[in-house]
């Protein structure tokens, strides 16, 4: 999973970058800074403290601090190219807004207004969308009548679906919520719509906004619309310092602070679920890991992720659920109670299943 952190200048981006990755982000660089971080998963932790394997590998999720050099925002003229192809590259799109009060931090528009910079953030986004694709209809309509006729269906259907597309998005539809056919998502894969990717919209809060987070949070999420959209709220500056300190010491803090936990594990989760993924373990003595995949992939598939030998000679897959696993003890105690079940090519893997591929090349 691929995440880039975008927001408006002074809105606190790369200070939730850092607290969400513990690294440090160039204000110098124009290109974006680049972070891996393990995902925090207490079931892993389990099967670790269970098996006691030579070497563990948690998920990973990568966070790009994206800013380019100069002004990536133009009202009402789009986002600047480099910074639309750097969003572009990302599984979904994390927006920083700003609700913190600063007055040592100016804010651009004279004052600080979180809904009204959340509009205006996704209005860039529509308005970087529209213009792709006018630019793109107009080429169509330019070429039309230079093909040969089977070329000329193809481009025909691409541009009555790019026309029904621009049509939504001035109706304030972003294209993530536009009810599209599997093969209508494939035509356009390649243009990689900014609305079309999942938003995570991060509230960036003040420390003395901390008592009124509950607040906050339901007003946020009124303003939140489609499937494919979420939000949280988190107090970039606090959290920032408290990754760079020991976990005791930093869980001493968040309590006193009334943080029920990191803020790492809260966006990641939120995360995992608006890009619809899960996760599976596999298990052996030397080795505990967590795999990550869209939830309703087949077991086939989901081998393909271990090793792309597997999925080419899976046999089936021996399944326990993570939950059962534990009560049991080991494998061995988990197949005697009869808990251990063999999957076959059909079978869709569930999030928290343990599994033991077997195949042959």
């Amino acid at each position: 999973m691929y995440l880039a952190v975008f927001g408006q200048p002074l809105a606190g981006k790369s200070t939730v970058y850092e607290a969400l990755t513990g690294a440090v982000s160039d204000p110098v660089g124009s290109g974006p800074a680049l972070a891996t971080v393990k995902v925090p998963d207490p079931r892993l932790d389990r099967l670790i403290a269970l098996f006691r394997p030579k070497r563990t590998v948690p998920a990973d999720v990568a966070f790009a601090d994206v800013r380019v050099a100069g002004t990536a925002f133009s009202k009402h003229a789009g986002l600047a190219p480099a910074y639309v192809e750097r969003l572009a590259q990302a599984d979904a799109l994390l927006l920083v807004v700003r609700a913190f009060p600063d007055e040592s931090v100016p804010h651009l528009e004279g004052s600080v207004n979180a809904w009204r910079d959340l509009a205006a953030m996704e209005e860039e986004l529509t308005f970087t969308d529209q213009l792709l694709l006018a630019k793109r209809l107009e080429r169509i309509s330019e070429l039309l009548g230079k093909v040969k006729p089977a070329e000329r269906e193809s481009m025909e259907r691409e541009r009555v679906l790019l026309q029904r597309l621009l049509s939504s998005l001035e109706r304030g539809l972003p294209i993530r919520d536009q009810a599209l056919t599997a093969e209508e998502r494939k035509l356009i894969r390649h243009y990689r719509f900014l609305t079309e990717k999942p938003l995570l919209v991060v509230l960036n809060l003040g420390e003395e906004q901390l008592a009124e987070v509950t607040q906050w949070e339901a007003a946020l999420q009124e303003r939140l619309h489609g499937t494919r959209m979420a939000g949280a709220c988190i107090a970039g500056k606090i959290e920032r310092e408290l990754v760079q300190l020991e976990e005791p010491e930093a869980q001493e803090f968040r309590q006193a602070l009334g943080i029920a936990e990191p803020a790492r594990a809260r966006i990641l989760r939120t995360a995992y679920r608006l890009l619809g993924l899960i996760s599976f373990f596999t298990v052996a003595s030397n080795e505990c890991r967590a795999w990550t995949i869209p939830a309703g992939t087949l077991a086939p598939q989901a081998a393909g992720a271990v090793h792309s030998d597997m999925e080419r000679g899976f046999i089936r897959a021996e399944v326990v659920h993570y939950d059962d696993l534990v009560a049991a003890g080991s494998f061995a105690e988990a197949r005697r109670r009869g808990l251990v079940r063999s999957e076959g090519k059909q079978y869709v893997v569930q999030d928290g299943d343990v599994i033991e591929y077997l195949f042959n090349v």
